[in-house]
């Protein structure tokens, strides 16, 4: 089963752009909305709206507060996700293709920017 975050929630996530190097997605949700389980290789985010999410890894959770206009690293990770907040969340990713289909063995509850 694809844990690739736009066939799993393709209502949130779209591609922008692709090659061989990187894959740009599009992700936008409104408040209460919510993600099922997927994984993002190594990526950079930019936040293009301020939003606050939860996100859920394993057992746990974390909530973020996110700022509009901030880019980040993103390791590699598995996660659902929710938009506890009141306003839309607007988020770019480029993912990196180098290391395709790793995720680290310990929940990643990012983003740790």
């Amino acid at each position: 089963m694809s844990l690739d975050p736009v066939a799993t929630n393709p209502a949130h996530y779209r591609v922008v752009f692709e090659n061989e190097r990187v894959r740009v997605l599009e992700y936008t949700d409104v408040p209460g909305d919510r993600t099922t389980p997927h994984e993002h290789p190594d990526s950079v985010m930019v936040t293009l709206s301020s939003f606050r999410r939860r996100l859920h890894a394993g057992d746990g959770h974390r909530d973020v507060d996110l700022p509009a206009g901030l880019s980040g690293w993103l390791p590699a990770q598995r996660h659902a996700g929710e938009n506890i907040g009141d306003s839309p969340s607007h988020v770019i990713f480029v993912e990196l293709k180098e290391n395709a289909g790793t995720v680290p063995s310990g929940p990643a509850l990012g983003p740790d920017v």
